[in-house]
């Protein structure tokens, strides 16, 4: 058009040259059935994400790399839980080490929390004594040293006082059984969460002492732990 800055032809997708009009490089992309630019931009997104995706497959450690984020992302793991987790998927130890190696320096991995908010979960939530929640740790790969340090920060009483809360919530369920039934259901119930039979018998002897039963008012108090068949149960 007459009167067009140079500019503005040239912002159309066209310029002028000895008289003629001319598509610019736009214009023949365009024409030429290419994507426009903006479309452009994310194929190429696209095909640049497969292929760093089928590169990450050639690649050892990115692949660990993948592997311990998206584990991570589910569920807190330990170190040993993912190296199991890598070693089953083919990846080779170096790689799996290397990995490993560099979460642990960043804080993605830490043994010694796991085990903290492991047992404070446990403990409190289930239940469990020292003894079942030392031998849970020791299944997920926690050093002896870390596994001692969470369970000793429950403190002295703290089993003696959730044992005792056991008991008092089963209590309840057992109200006109015979003493010896009652006592082989309480113990049991705390053998299968790792209370010693001490522990278990004292704290049981002590609810139901409370109720008015005494140890004369039933064989299972003889001696100084529960029967045998009481732990079992």
């Amino acid at each position: 058009m007459p009167g067009e800055y140079p500019s503005a032809r040239r912002e159309s997708g066209q310029r002028t040259r000895g008289g003629r009009t001319e598509h610019t490089e736009h214009a023949d992309a365009e024409s030429a059935g290419y994507p426009e630019p903006g479309l452009l931009d994310s194929m190429t997104r696209a095909v640049l994400a497969q292929h760093v995706a089928a590169a990450s497959q050639d690649d050892p450690q990115e692949r660990a790399r993948q592997v311990c984020l998206r584990l991570l992302t589910l569920a807190p793991r330990t170190r040993a839980q993912l190296a199991d987790a890598l070693r089953k998927r083919g990846i080779p130890d170096d790689a799996a080490e290397g990995v490993l190696g560099r979460f642990t320096s960043a804080g993605l991995i830490d043994d010694a929390a796991f085990a903290r908010a492991w047992v404070e979960s446990r403990h409190h939530g289930r239940g469990l004594s020292g003894r079942a929640l030392t031998a849970e740790l020791r299944q997920r790969g926690v050093d002896d040293g870390q596994i001692k340090e969470a369970v000793d920060e429950l403190g002295p009483d703290a089993e003696a006082q959730t044992a005792r809360r056991l008991v008092e919530r089963k209590l309840a369920a057992t109200i006109g059984q015979a003493p010896e039934a009652r006592v082989r259901r309480l113990a049991g119930m705390l053998a299968r969460k790792g209370y010693p039979p001490g522990l278990a018998f004292r704290v049981i002897r002590e609810a139901l002492e409370a109720e008015g039963i005494g140890a004369a008012d039933s064989d299972a108090f003889l001696g100084d732990e529960p029967p045998a068949d009481a732990l079992d149960s």
